[in-house]
């Protein structure tokens, strides 16, 4: 996990200079719930907003994420999110891919909403939700996250 992390600070240190809006990396911590269990879940991300105006932005976001109990793996999460300015913070939906989170299980869609709150000009914290669909059930599952991230 930690060269995950290294490697995500590294790819958007050496963009940043490059790019016109937001680079962003982050930490993240937070649950997961289904079928009435819960396990708690970290992980990191990286991700790049585009400004459309003054008060909406775009932007797309990789991550890694590990439910913390035996018999799971790492799930790569490909998202987008699209979202407004608002209260001095970016309130967004998201959406995107994620793949499996142990073997033998699908591959998940997911949707969500958050917002992301700048605590300094470089340093933000956040709430998230997702809803991760599964193909086989109607029920899925839900996560919550809180993370903390640094913007270039």
């Amino acid at each position: 996990m930690r060269n995950i992390i290294i490697a995500l600070a590294a790819s958007a240190a050496l963009a940043t200079p490059a790019l016109a809006n937001e680079t962003r990396v982050e930490a993240r911590g937070g649950v997961i719930w289904s079928n009435g269990q819960s396990e708690g879940t970290a992980g990191v991300a990286a991700g790049y907003d585009f400004d459309l105006g003054s008060s909406a932005f775009a932007g797309a976001e990789v991550s890694a994420d590990k439910i913390l109990t035996s018999g799971t793996h790492v799930a790569v999460g490909f998202t987008g999110r699209l979202g407004a300015k608002v209260g001095g913070g970016k309130l967004y939906a998201n959406g995107g891919y994620t793949t499996s989170f142990a073997s033998g299980a699908d591959s998940l869609w997911h949707a969500g909403a958050g917002y992301e709150y700048p605590v300094t000009s470089s340093v933000y914290v956040k709430a998230e939700y997702r809803h991760f669909f599964e193909r086989a059930t109607s029920f899925g599952a839900d996560a919550v996250v809180a993370g903390v991230g640094m913007k270039f």
